[in-house]
């Protein structure tokens, strides 16, 4: 459906109003509405204009501060593991501004050197979390993010892919917009790297740990997609970072895996 054109003289119009009402019950019916209004809405000034029928997501990137990020990683990266955090984050954030889906992207951390990092690449750097954890700060990236663009879906993303490719990412966000909550297991089949709510349904988050079976059990639909892997393969062990090198780092990390004198694979 995307590029399809728009029949002439014909327009599918949903009032707003309508789909708020129907909202406030959370029937089958609210999401049926919801997702047709979303996904058929045009984007164009004109009955020739193409129809843009993507879900729009504001994506939620928690990134601790660096001193403390990738522990795991210190046998392996030494002195330079925060560099090594901030790379992976990087490229991370690099690969989603590329991903058309995306309306925004907001980085929660409290580390100004990531922050001032990932401005770069146009992320709003949200601060202020509660300190309570990181499903606390997601929840309070979330909140920022509605305010700014309430009728985008949002998305927690791990801050740790560096291998991310902004095709799987679109494919994942895709297949996202036709549930209310949705999430993507990790590679291990233990966590969870994606988490997403529809505007209007409940943010809730449950990462850490055995996070793919608590997605679960909340009700969230997990997404079984094949040829997603650089959306499931993110970094805590050595042996994570080789799996991600497999699949073709991105530049920030290519050069840190580079300076620290250790060949790297794939595209």
């Amino acid at each position: 459906m995307l590029g399809a054109r728009p029949v002439a003289g014909v327009r599918v119009i949903f009032q707003h109003s309508i789909v708020r009402a129907m909202g406030r019950a959370r029937s089958p019916v609210f999401w049926l509405g919801h997702t047709l209004f979303y996904r058929f809405r045009s984007t164009g000034r004109g009955d020739g204009d193409a129809v843009d029928t993507r879900q729009r997501w504001s994506v939620v990137i928690p990134v601790k501060r660096l001193s403390m990020a990738k522990s795991r990683l210190a046998e392996f990266a030494g002195e330079r593991r925060p560099e090594m955090a901030l790379a992976v984050a990087c490229d991370t954030v690099r690969a989603v501004t590329a991903t058309p889906e995306v309306a925004a992207i907001f980085v929660v951390t409290e580390d100004a050197t990531a922050a001032a990092a990932l401005e770069r690449f146009g992320a709003h750097v949200v601060t202020g979390e509660p300190g309570t954890g990181l499903n606390a700060a997601l929840r309070h990236g979330a909140a920022r993010a509605r305010l700014a663009y309430p009728d985008a879906g949002v998305c927690a993303l791990s801050a740790d892919l560096p291998a991310l490719r902004p095709a799987e990412l679109s494919q994942v966000l895709a297949a996202a917009a036709t549930y209310p909550n949705a999430f993507l297991a990790d590679a291990h089949g233990v966590g969870t790297t994606v988490y997403s709510a529809l505007p209007r349904a409940v943010f809730a988050p449950a990462f850490e740990g055995w996070s793919r079976l608590r997605h679960r059990q909340s009700g969230a639909v997990e997404l079984e997609l094949a040829g997603v892997p650089t959306v499931r393969h993110d970094v805590d062990t050595p042996e994570d970072l080789w799996a991600a090198a497999r699949l073709g780092v991105g530049p920030h990390t290519a050069a840190l895996l580079d300076s620290l004198g250790l060949a790297r694979t794939g595209g």
